[in-house]
């Protein structure tokens, strides 16, 4: 039987992961072009865009059939890594006005932004909010 899960744990995920993936992105940004307002204005523009993306790859990956696992982990940080690199390189590319900005900033985001969201996944597996069964559970050992 499938995990019920609460649209309430993915909304409490895309936040707490677009805090993380922003700063990374302005902090990137920033030094890939030496100017701290273009990574600014790179960083507040993916909020609005890679919020919804999040979202949406969270709803489908509740629909795949692969249980809880690290290969789940790993799989996940594999597709949103692609949405995610896509996402900035066009926003980027369109902000700076160069392609080859938007590529730079997308690649160098590849390696940081796959280590953080793996490890965002990791504490999210640990945390039992808006999980009806694992929450089932635990009052029922609190209570015997």
């Amino acid at each position: 039987m499938p995990q019920k899960v609460s649209y309430k744990r993915h909304l409490a995920k895309t936040v707490t992961w677009r805090l993380v993936g922003t700063l990374d992105t302005i902090i990137l940004s920033w030094a890939i072009t030496g100017n701290p307002f273009t990574g600014l204005k790179i960083g507040v523009a993916e909020v609005i865009t890679k919020m919804v993306l999040y979202y949406l790859h969270e709803r489908a990956w509740i629909k795949i059939g692969i249980g809880d696992s690290r290969r789940r982990h790993i799989l996940k940080t594999i597709t949103w890594r692609i949405l995610g690199t896509l996402d900035t390189i066009v926003l980027s590319w369109i902000i700076s006005g160069n392609p080859w900005t938007g590529l730079k900033i997308g690649l160098a985001e590849v390696i940081t932004k796959m280590v953080l969201y793996y490890y965002h996944e990791r504490a999210w597996y640990r945390i039992n909010y808006g999980l009806d069964i694992r929450n089932r559970a635990k009052r029922w050992r609190r209570t015997s």
